[in-house]
């Protein structure tokens, strides 16, 4: 009898790391069935959520992979879209949410690229009389318990970013990530308009984890102002990525001339 053949799906790595997996004998098809099985689950948890109807209060149910820090922002976000009588929660009430909130990583990560979340919140201010149709029609049912289409995608994306930097939980910080990443809703135009491009916010979200590990483990040095010495850390760790891009503009730079 012959078996049903399994699809082939086929995976890239860096030389160094597929030399290391070979030397250590790692199981590469068990290992990444897992995480894509998980990958599955989670982004299949939030676009059930995102068509569904939304309530504050049982947010724990509907996105256990998020932080408590992260279902606060979005409860806040719930909150807001209502107040508004909007037709939707879209991500310009996501983001809002976030500066809101006024402690999670995602500002700190703003802050080390020199974006002002009170500058955020102006220019979102602005354009929130045009959020709601310039992201579409509610994911669910066109209530403001259900989440713009934009809005989905930017959580769906979080989801996405999370797994893709090997975390088994979604912060604001990935939040963040999925906001920037999404091209048609509000709160990633405000965003990238300020200069918070994909690739940056990615490298300083990673930079801002590794920054937040090192505070963690040298709380005496950083007792008097520890949120000013993680943004320090944050910018120490993007310096070798401006450095490189301030290269390059200066070698593009006489060819632009000609």
């Amino acid at each position: 009898m012959t078996g049903v053949a399994m699809p082939k799906i086929n995976v890239y790595l860096p030389d160094e790391l597929a030399e290391a997996i070979k030397k250590a004998g790692v199981p590469i098809s068990a290992v990444c069935q897992r995480a894509l099985e998980q990958a599955v689950r989670r982004i299949t948890a939030i676009r059930q959520t995102a068509l569904s109807e939304l309530k504050a209060d049982d947010l724990s149910e509907r996105l256990p992979s998020f932080t408590a820090r992260a279902r606060t922002v979005v409860g806040l976000a719930i909150d807001r879209a209502r107040a508004d009588a909007a037709p939707a929660v879209g991500t310009g009430h996501l983001l809002a949410a976030m500066v809101a909130e006024g402690e999670n990583l995602a500002l700190h990560v703003l802050r080390a690229i020199d974006i002002d979340p009170a500058q955020v919140q102006r220019d979102l201010e602005r354009r929130e009389a045009s959020e709601a149709g310039a992201e579409g029609e509610a994911a669910g049912e066109g209530s403001s318990t259900h989440f713009s289409r934009a809005a989905a995608g930017a959580l769906e994306l979080a989801v996405t970013e999370a797994t893709a930097l090997g975390h088994n939980y979604v912060g604001c910080e990935h939040l963040l990530l999925g906001l920037v990443a999404e091209p048609d809703g509000t709160a990633g135009q405000v965003l990238r308009a300020l200069g918070a491009e994909p690739r940056l916010t990615r490298r300083a979200v990673t930079a801002a984890l590794a920054g937040y590990v090192h505070l963690r483990a040298q709380t005496s040095a950083a007792a008097a102002n520890p949120m000013q010495a993680l943004t320090a850390a944050v910018r120490e760790q993007l310096q070798p990525l401006v450095a490189r891009i301030e290269r390059l503009e200066q070698r593009l730079g006489p060819a632009r001339d000609k």
